[in-house]
């Protein structure tokens, strides 16, 4: 299991799309287009379909996470500050290519740590 990418969420990710780092391009088959849609399960194991766009800026691609992607937020009541991992993890049994992790800091014995977030509905 590799890590794609790990995000601390901004505003934008949580009301509109989420972009994240260009290096995770490589592990998205984008088959000559400028969308896929990944089969990602999340922490409930339910699968979930979540287009990865490519939006074009001058000589670079940044990816975004639309389509689907505020279903997530919502079913997890995620917030700003939360933070979001994408993480390549084949389930076959399933059919998932990458597993979504979402995480929220919590105080724990007098420590911040990041605590996994349930699904909420």
């Amino acid at each position: 299991m590799e890590a794609m990418f790990n995000k601390e969420l901004k505003p934008t990710d949580i009301q509109h799309r989420f972009s994240f780092p260009c290096r995770a391009l490589q592990y998205v088959d984008f088959a000559g287009e400028f969308s896929a849609d990944l089969r990602v399960k999340d922490s409930s194991g339910e699968l979930r379909l979540i287009r990865c766009r490519k939006r074009v800026h001058g000589d670079y691609a940044k990816p975004e996470l639309s389509k689907g992607w505020r279903k997530y937020v919502t079913d997890y009541e995620l917030r700003v500050g939360d933070r979001a991992a994408l993480l390549a993890e084949e389930d076959h049994r399933l059919g998932s290519q990458f597993r979504i992790e979402a995480k929220r800091k919590i105080i724990l014995f007098g420590q911040e740590v990041w605590g996994d977030l349930p699904r909420a509905n």
